[in-house]
Formats: structure tokens, sequence, C-alpha cells
């Protein structure tokens, strides 16, 4: 009976003494290096378009901006703005209706040929949440799994670099800018590098956004009267990269020692 209670004993202690060496350095000591910090930062991307939106344009930049707050227990909350640009107009003609004549050409005001340049512009508003989960014992690097919320509007612009063509001066361009907005959700995965010099930390993974948009102008001149067209799915895939900048941290280094 005195041997039972002595193996029982001996587990008791033997359990959790294994647990608790798991997370020694060495066999010495470890460091428990929980974290919360407040960051900015920039981040950019380059996306390719699906669904809707990519009948009417290629891929885009997207360069963005926000604040995040990571909490101690690796729990993510973020405020996020992106500027999307740099997509080209798929279709210029049907995008312009009748500024095209039957040979492809817009005239300007003088009677001669405009140059104008197509481009999908977009920019989105959002919050998002994630959790961080460490590959190592340095508890602020490692997988980030992030999902997010918002608005999202996108539209063509138009740069008329004499200002000649008189249908997109002014408020008038607006019955041709397709301007369409709605919600939108994105995920993100990939991995993030906090180094213990702040300033070498950033993010790099793929991310994926879903809209659902419709016009928001009450008339457009290839389309009519806007009221009844529903809302209409688009996707966005692409690789995002991020720079860290930091504004805070609430340090919390707890050194558990072997005895």
């Amino acid at each position: 009976m005195k041997s039972k209670k002595t193996l029982l004993y001996s587990l008791l202690f033997l359990i959790p003494s294994l647990l608790f060496s798991q997370q020694y350095d060495n066999g010495e000591k470890y460091i428990d290096t929980a974290t919360s910090i407040l960051w900015t930062g920039a981040n950019f991307s380059y996306q390719l378009p699906a669904g809707n939106l990519a009948k009417s344009f290629s891929g885009n930049y997207n360069i963005g901006t926000g604040f995040t707050y990571k909490t101690s227990s690796n729990w993510t909350w973020d405020v996020n703005f992106n500027y999307l640009f740099g997509a080209d107009v798929n279709d210029a003609s049907s995008a312009l209706g009748d500024l095209v004549n039957s040979n492809g050409d817009i005239i300007d005001g003088d009677g001669l040929k405009a140059t104008i340049y197509l481009e999908g512009r977009y920019w989105n508003l959002g919050v998002g949440v994630g959790k961080l989960i460490p590959v190592n014992r340095w508890k602020n690097s490692g997988i980030w799994i992030h999902t997010g919320f918002g608005f999202f509007q996108h539209k063509i612009h138009f740069t008329d670099p004499d200002n000649q063509v008189s249908q997109l001066l002014d408020n008038y361009k607006k019955g041709y800018d397709q301007r369409s907005s709605g919600l939108c959700m994105s995920q993100f995965v990939g991995y993030l590098f906090m180094q213990k010099k702040r300033v070498a930390s950033f993010y790099a993974g793929v991310e994926i956004a879903e809209l659902w948009t419709k016009p928001d102008r009450n008339y457009i001149f290839i389309l009519g009267s806007t009221e009844n067209i529903p809302y209409k799915f688009s996707a966005l895939f692409g690789l995002k990269i991020g720079w860290i900048v930091p504004l805070f941290e609430k340090k919390k280094v707890t050194t558990f020692y072997k005895y």
C-alpha cells in the first residue's frame, strides 16, 4: 500500500515537472516573452481580380496603412485603410460609350483626336481581428491568421492631359466613371516577424478579399438608371508585405529558473 502511494505521489510530481521542463532553455531557464504592442506601418501588395471586377479591370497595386494592437495573448485588433490603383481598363470603348466614334477615337473640343488615360482606382476602410501563432519560444513572431470586414469602393479614373474633352470635365464625368461601392471582407495568412529591435519587424503572406458592390450613382450613361442593378460579387487575390512601426509597447517578460 505504501509503495502505491509513493508511486502516485511520484507521478503527481513528475507530470507537472515534465510539462514545466519543456519551457526551459537548455534545461536551465525559460523566458516568457509575452508582450502587448500598438503599431502602425505600411503595406503593399499586387492583386489580381476575379468575378465582376475582372470584367472591367486588370491587376492592381495596393498600398495601405492602419493601427494594430496585439495583446499579450497574441490576439490582434486593427483598423486599416487601403488605396488601390494602377488597374488597366479592359475595354475603354465600352466604358466611354458614345464618346468613342466609329473609328474608336475620341474627338476633343478642337476637333482633334484626344488622348485619354483610363485607370481603375479603389479604396477600402475596415476593421480586423487576427491570431498570432508562435512557432518557437519567441512569442511575438509566428504564423499570423487575420480576417477583416469593411467598406469598398471602385471606379474608373480619367486623365485628360489637355483638358479638351468637355464630357470629362467637372461633374459630367461622373456619368462615365461607373463608381460602385459595397461591403467587403478579407482573409490573410502569412508570417509575422517581430524582431527584438522593432524597426526590423515585418509580415508577409497571401491575402484574399471578397466584395459585394453595386453602382452608387443614380444614373450612368452607358447603363442608364442604376436603381434595379443588384449587388455583384468580385474577389481580389494577392501577395502582401507590410512594415511594422511600433508606437507603444508594454513588456511582460517573466523568467522561470530551474532549481
